[in-house]
């Protein structure tokens, strides 16, 4: 029996340390691992030889600095993990290893008046497929990743109002698709999901701190401090899109006036473009036009920019973030939006907060959300499982 203080119970924490150190990343060197974990160059290298001859991690030949190293990462064997995205009209689903490794990814159109119910029939069916084209067996999946665009209450799993998905309200989203796999399901909403896909992934790989900034029908911030996402105590930390920028501004669906959404989010800036574009525009469209030349989206793309680029300053004010990052179709207009943003955060951050950030497109496109949801469940999962079996062949 373990006892706190007892040298198998530090053996066992010092196991876990390691473990979560290389399930986090993906993949490190023994160096990074012994950085990383605070622990002695000789234990981590006993450690290694234990997780190894348990099955647990791989060790293969690599380079750090110039110099021969090993690379650990964990066993293909250990286990696979799949995200499910819903957005506005899609459906993505991904399969991925612990190390990292996507093995089969697929996206499908959804319509946005499907019902929960015909919408989890769709990514059940997607999971099976993808899974079985992966060549792994069901029974090696061990937890899901969900994205949905919308609050998720963090202690019942409920999702909350949404306008994206209004069919979808008041449904719990966790239980459903656990129900039917039969695996543990992590769910999360799509901002925070694009925040963990940029960091593991993308944009924001390295950097402990950060914001991810999506513009679609609405506006989302992703917080990641200190390396994990913060969601406050109800979930709904990250709302930016509702920070007032003008009192006497057009009225939000939250019911205040002149909201960052109300002067960036699609459903209110294309009507600015219809008398002299049509009515058939989409974001993406007034991005492809604007990198054209077209003089009115160029001015609404730049328009967005600045205002984006307040919220962010006030961002920059609270939390002092290392690095923003901008998802979503917006992303794609490059400079044309991204120096207003940094026009903005320049001129109403505090001068010291504006010194550090850098803002940066995301590098992902359309599959932050979905690698976020692969990253989530490699956050969530404990090492529980992993440990016991190295404690099992080790004995």
């Amino acid at each position: 029996m373990e006892t706190p203080g007892s040298q198998s119970s530090l053996h066992r924490a010092n196991l876990e340390r390691v473990v979560r150190a290389v399930r986090m990343a993906g993949s490190l060197t023994q160096a990074e691992i012994a950085r990383s974990t605070g622990l002695s160059a000789a234990t981590v290298s006993n450690i290694v030889r234990e997780l190894k001859d348990a099955g647990t991690v791989e060790v293969t030949p690599t380079s750090s600095g110039g110099r021969r190293a090993r690379a650990v990462s964990l066993s293909a064997d250990a286990g696979i993990v799949v995200g499910v995205d819903f957005g506005h009209s899609h459906l993505r689903v991904a399969v991925g290893n612990l190390a990292h490794t996507v093995l089969a990814e697929d996206a499908e159109p959804i319509d946005v008046d499907a019902s929960a119910g015909q919408g989890f029939d769709r990514a059940e069916r997607l999971v099976r497929r993808l899974v079985a084209e992966s060549g792994i067996s069901p029974g090696k999946v061990i937890g899901i990743g969900l994205g949905v665009p919308g609050p998720i209450d963090i202690e019942t799993g409920v999702l909350g109002s949404t306008a994206i998905l209004p069919g979808w309200a008041g449904t719990n989203p966790r239980d459903e698709l656990a129900t039917r796999i039969g695996v543990p399901v992590y769910v999360d909403n799509d901002a925070n999901l694009g925040a963990l896909g940029e960091q593991v992934w993308g944009a924001g790989h390295g950097a402990g701190d950060l914001a991810y900034i999506k513009v679609a029908s609405g506006v989302g911030a992703g917080l990641v401090i200190n390396g994990q996402i913060y969601r406050g105590p109800g979930g709904t930390a990250g709302e930016i899109g509702h920070i007032t920028l003008d009192e006497s501004g057009p009225v939000c669906r939250c019911g205040n006036r002149g909201c960052l959404e109300t002067f960036t989010a699609a459903r209110y800036v294309l009507p600015l473009l219809h008398s002299s574009h049509g009515t058939d525009l989409t974001m993406a469209r007034v991005v492809r036009l604007a990198g054209e030349g077209d003089p009115g989206c160029r001015r609404v793309v730049a328009d967005i920019g600045r205002h984006i680029g307040s919220g962010v300053a006030s961002l920059c004010n609270l939390l002092n973030p290392s690095r923003v990052v901008l998802g979503g179709d917006l992303a794609e207009a490059g400079d044309l939006v991204l120096d207003p943003v940094r026009d903005s955060v320049a001129r109403y951050a505090i001068p010291s907060a504006a010194r550090q950030v850098k803002v940066a497109p995301g590098e992902l496109d359309s599959r932050a959300e979905v690698l976020g949801a692969l990253a989530l469940v490699l956050n969530e999962m404990g090492d529980t499982t992993l440990v016991d079996a190295a404690a099992s062949a080790a004995a």
